[in-house]
């Protein structure tokens, strides 16, 4: 790399950390998770405003391989920690009503979703129509955990009744989500056929489960008396988490996939020194390199030339996905015997999309399933989504809610 090209990225990375904290900032004293400002802050610095001029000037082409490379890494990590701390057992606890949250929130989206793939499927040309349908319904049917483990966090509901229900099926979501989009990638690349090396995944899962967990046991489980991890075993889940990326990506499925495969695999009661130690750590770089990915991700949307057809066909998406998701979720708790209150608190947290959407929404760009006016239209849909948690908890939230387990 020239000097130069060095130095502006330098540059373009504290640039990229002042906007990131500073919209950050103002999202929280909004009432709002700090991400959504990050990704507002990576859209205004996109091609949106100025015809792109401010985009062209600020990261230059030969800058951004490196900044995708970047926001790569940051995916990587981001996803792991997603993955581990996914906790699934949480539903044993809850009973029918959980079971029922889960369903109503990925079935009726899915087949509303599905219904809309199918219209804007209409002088489109994916690179796998079923692929692109399916898509379309896993998008609008994506609950973003992370993001909502923050809402949860910031509403003083962490460890009550419903935020458990909600994370634990938020959780649930998500591992149907990635699977789904799995299966979108093998029609995406192959158009159905010759796809037998994506098949290699199946064997690399057992793999992990069988050998890498048991490994993962041994090394974790060998932390000094304090009980924290070693940094001979930081090193190898480390390790592990990155090949197991390179392979799922070298298999014809995204690095993402292969980086939440590794988090669920990961042993949790030997990984607590572990979690203690060095997800800190993680979760810092993670704080450095999420905002770049926010910077690339809205270097693909352009909202200056959507147009007005682009406006009613986001009203559409924006229309489906909110009422597929709170109408399934709120049914799907009612169904179970929750009031009508406390399962629209459910049916607001489960609408969540935030960052989880926009890592699957560049999985279907990569693949070829998404131009760039519906990808722009879909990003918008998940910030205004998230965006809507706030001040509908505000609405149906009762003290009573806030009561721990």
């Amino acid at each position: 790399m020239a000097e130069l090209n060095a130095a502006v990225l330098f540059a373009d990375l504290s640039l990229i950390l002042v906007v990131a904290r500073v919209a950050g900032r103002i999202a929280h004293r909004l009432g709002q998770p700090p991400v959504i400002g990050e990704i507002a802050g990576g859209l205004l610095l996109g091609p949106t405003l100025f015809h792109g001029a401010l985009a062209h000037t600020l990261f230059p082409l030969e800058i951004r391989p490196c900044l995708s490379a970047l926001a790569d890494l940051g995916l990587v990590l981001f996803m792991f920690v997603v993955g581990l701390e996914a906790d699934f057992g949480a539903l044993r606890g809850s009973g029918r009503i959980a079971v029922g949250t889960v369903l109503g929130s990925a079935a009726v989206p899915f087949a509303a979703g599905t219904l809309l793939a199918l219209h804007l499927l209409r002088g489109r040309h994916p690179a796998s129509p079923a692929g692109f349908v399916l898509f379309i319904a896993v998008a609008v049917s994506v609950t973003a955990f992370p993001v909502l483990a923050r809402i949860l966090s910031d509403r003083g509901m962490t460890g009550t009744w419903l935020g458990t229900i909600a994370l634990s099926s938020a959780a649930v979501c998500d591992l149907v989500a990635w699977t789904a989009l799995a299966v979108v990638q093998v029609l995406a690349a192959t158009g159905g056929r010759n796809h037998w090396t994506v098949l290699l995944v199946v064997p690399f899962v057992l793999v992990l489960l069988a050998g890498g967990r048991p490994l993962l046991k041994r090394v974790l489980s060998r932390g000094n008396p304090a009980g924290t991890a070693s940094a001979g075993g930081s090193a190898v889940v480390l390790t592990g988490l990155l090949v197991s990326a390179a392979v799922t990506q070298a298999l014809g499925l995204h690095f993402v996939l292969g980086a939440f495969l590794f988090g669920l695999v990961m042993p949790r009661r030997e990984s607590a020194g572990f979690q203690d130690v060095v997800l800190p750590r993680v979760r810092f770089t993670t704080a450095l390199l999420l905002p770049v990915y926010f910077i690339v991700a809205g270097l693909n949307v352009d909202l200056a030339g959507i147009g007005t057809s682009g406006l009613a066909e986001l009203g559409l998406v924006l229309g489906v996905a909110v009422t597929g998701k709170f109408a399934g979720t709120w049914l799907g708790a009612r169904t179970q015997g929750l009031g009508a209150r406390r399962s629209a608190v459910l049916a607001t947290l489960m609408n969540t999309r935030g960052l989880t959407e926009l890592i699957a929404l560049s999985v279907g760009l990569q693949s070829g399933l998404l131009d760039s006016g519906l990808y722009s239209e879909l990003v918008v849909m998940a910030v205004v989504t998230t965006l809507m948690t706030g001040p509908l908890l505000t609405c149906f939230v009762r003290p009573a809610d806030r009561v721990l387990r």
